[in-house]
């Protein structure tokens, strides 16, 4: 596990993001339509798994928006491409919709995976200190184990990126 040091003087509070190696938690969420998808569903297949804070934000929707761009990409690739935050599955089909969205979305509101995958951490906005996602993507190989960490990505960059090292990987 990766440490950050999220805390200041408050008690030196440390999160734990999954380290490239370890086994990826197994969750079953439910995606916008309502139907329960589990990360088991994917075996055989590489998945980008990427956490964000919320829907129709502007770094939100920029990043999903870069992912829809590049998803023929990750489909030739044979790559699953999956979203979790903890909106609602009403409001993943309101973003879906209005970004025409083709991947996966889940929506976690009891934080399974969000805090299983360690990025349920203290963040600071405006000098307010408060709990939420922080923006990591994680790259699953398809035996189901961690391939790599991207830990705050960059909402207009993470895609490409992704794309760059997996590309790299099949050379």
């Amino acid at each position: 596990m990766v440490e950050y040091d999220c805390g200041g003087d408050r008690g030196k509070e440390r999160n734990m993001l999954m380290e490239a190696g370890a086994k990826a938690p197994e969750f079953t969420l439910k995606d916008k339509d309502g139907k329960e998808v589990s990360l088991s569903d994917f075996a055989g297949r590489k998945v980008v798994l990427y956490f964000y804070p919320r829907d129709n934000t502007p770094g939100c929707t920029r990043q999903a928006c870069a992912f829809a761009g590049a998803y023929s990409r990750f489909q030739n690739m044979g790559v699953a491409v999956i979203g979790i935050s903890k909106d609602s599955t009403a409001s993943h089909q309101k973003f879906a919709d209005k970004y025409d969205l083709p991947f996966i979305l889940l929506s976690d509101p009891e934080l399974q995976a969000i805090q299983a995958y360690g990025v349920w951490q203290e963040k600071k906005n405006y000098g307010k200190v408060s709990m939420g996602v922080v923006r990591t993507t994680y790259i699953i190989d398809e035996k189901g184990f961690i391939e790599k960490v991207m830990p705050k990505v960059k909402p207009d960059t993470n895609a490409a990126e992704i794309l760059d090292y997996l590309e790299q990987q099949n050379q």
